[in-house]
């Protein structure tokens, strides 16, 4: 019998729903967060923006509405609910008295910029730097990814593993751990619910919770969300570099070395190279659990034995390993 896990992890589009239009028309300037966005939607709203990218003109409701047959209603009604809810769509009144739909322009120019070339190089641009003596493989950037994220799971069970002061903090803000004065943390119930999430869903899960503090840390939202959509589109095994970089990125890049998401040999390395998990996060959780998105850990060599025991006190035990069924 399955545990339920009952922690909410929002997918990819629930979470920028709930940004305030300022935000979210800000991150649309950036072709990576265009094409990140657009590569998540359904089907049908994909095909919907495609139908009016290179439109000028709004097109009436009604007019969108034949795009769909009569038993297609309602996917037509989910596809304009997440159109309009990303800001995608907007609406606008019609000679006649009639209402249009538009796509929002900068949204619009930025994706065409993203799918067809243009404007500032923006995509797996890689390091001029010069060959890395150092170079890691795809193999050892693996295997660096899973012995980092291994840390932070070990941590939260209280195993004797070192990890940032900043890293225990956010766990104790998600609440899967909680810290009581003069005591080391320890784990909560919704960390025992996070350990029997897939890797993925951990990963997302945890990233949300660290954006919903980036703000307070004097971090801008929009700068660190841009680069993490633009990792997802990186080439594993290629290095990149930092010059150009600000100091929030910087700090950002530091954390996402701690949580196994970019290698950086040194932390004043100039620079770094993308793991598969960075890779593979932006495309967030969908609600279909074998979406492509997924990321198991037994998919990493030599950790399919990897794994450990949680014991309750009230005697429940759980075994947290990377089997699959």
């Amino acid at each position: 019998m399955k545990l339920r896990v009952q922690l909410q992890c929002k997918n990819l589009h629930e979470y920028l729903r709930e940004l305030s239009p300022e935000i979210l028309d800000r991150l649309y300037n950036h072709p990576a967060t265009c094409l990140g966005v657009y590569r998540e939607l359904p089907s049908l709203a994909k095909n919907y923006v495609m139908r009016m990218l290179f439109l000028d003109q709004p097109l009436p409701q009604a007019a969108v509405a034949l795009w769909v047959k009569k038993d297609g209603q309602r996917d037509h009604d989910d596809c304009v609910s997440v159109l309009t809810g990303l800001r995608l769509w907007h609406s606008q009144h019609l000679q006649g008295g009639l209402q249009g739909y538009f796509l929002n322009p900068v949204f619009k120019d930025n994706l065409g910029t993203a799918l067809l070339g243009g404007g500032a190089q923006w995509a797996d641009e890689g390091s001029t730097l010069g060959p890395d003596r150092h170079a890691r493989d795809m193999e050892s950037l693996d295997r660096y990814a899973m012995e980092r994220w291994e840390v932070i799971l070990q941590f939260m069970v209280g195993s004797p593993s070192a990890v940032s002061q900043d890293l225990a903090q956010l766990l104790v803000q998600a609440g899967l751990m909680k810290s009581e004065a003069g005591e080391a943390p320890y784990i909560t119930s919704a960390g025992f619910q996070f350990l029997l999430l897939d890797t993925a869903s951990q990963l997302w899960y945890f990233t949300l919770q660290y954006l919903k503090t980036a703000q307070s840390r004097g971090m801008d939202l929009v700068e660190i969300l841009s680069f993490l959509f633009q990792l997802s589109f990186s080439t594993l095994g290629r290095d990149y570099s930092v010059e150009g970089m600000s100091e929030s990125l910087l700090t950002f890049l530091q954390h996402l070395r701690e949580f196994g998401l970019v290698f950086q040999r040194k932390r004043k390395s100039r620079r770094y190279y993308p793991t598969r998990l960075a890779i593979t996060l932006a495309a967030g959780v969908t609600n279909n659990s074998s979406s492509s998105s997924s990321y198991n850990i037994a998919s990493i060599p030599g950790t399919k034995d990897a794994g450990f025991i949680v014991v309750e006190t009230n005697y429940r035990i759980y075994a947290y390993t990377g089997m699959t069924e």
